[in-house]
């Protein structure tokens, strides 16, 4: 497994890595309608997905395989956290988590937060993350529900 800075030509890979955690592993949680809501693969064109990664956008690897891929910005928050379906259960998240955690610390950030799917909350209360609110946000005119995690930094 290895983590690094994601790059233009990891657009595909990562699109693909969302779209097959929402459809397939946040499906357990979430209505037909939810995501498709949130996944809207007919939406999705490879410029502006991205032009939307970060530069504390990262992206794990095994093999050749693009595994999940996370970004964290310079206050703290984690944005997005997927995983391939293929590779759930192997550690993926846990060590992307840890990476976001460094990079944060490193930049002097206190806190890390994040909105949780349902489907990502236990990973997140696992790793010290507390929820802070549940939210009920609109996405494309379908009420969805997540979490407004945190966790401090210094915590361990």
């Amino acid at each position: 497994m290895e983590i690094r800075r994601y790059v233009e030509t990891d657009a595909q890979a990562t699109l693909s890595v969302f779209l097959t955690a929402v459809t397939e592993t946040a499906s357990a949680h979430y209505s037909a309608k939810q995501i498709a809501a949130w996944s809207r693969p007919q939406e999705r064109n490879l410029g502006a997905w991205n032009s939307a990664r970060k530069s504390n956008t990262f992206v794990v690897t095994i093999g050749t395989e693009v595994a999940g891929f996370s970004d964290v910005s310079d206050d703290g928050y984690i944005e997005m956290m997927f995983v391939a379906p293929m590779f759930g259960r192997r550690g993926v998240a846990s060590a992307l988590l840890a990476h976001l955690r460094g990079t944060a610390e490193a930049a002097g950030t206190a806190e890390l937060s994040t909105d949780a799917s349902i489907t990502a909350r236990p990973f997140f209360e696992q790793h010290g993350f507390t929820v802070i609110a549940q939210q009920r946000p609109i996405t494309r005119g379908v009420e969805m529900t997540n979490y407004r995690m945190t966790r401090k930094i210094c915590d361990g």
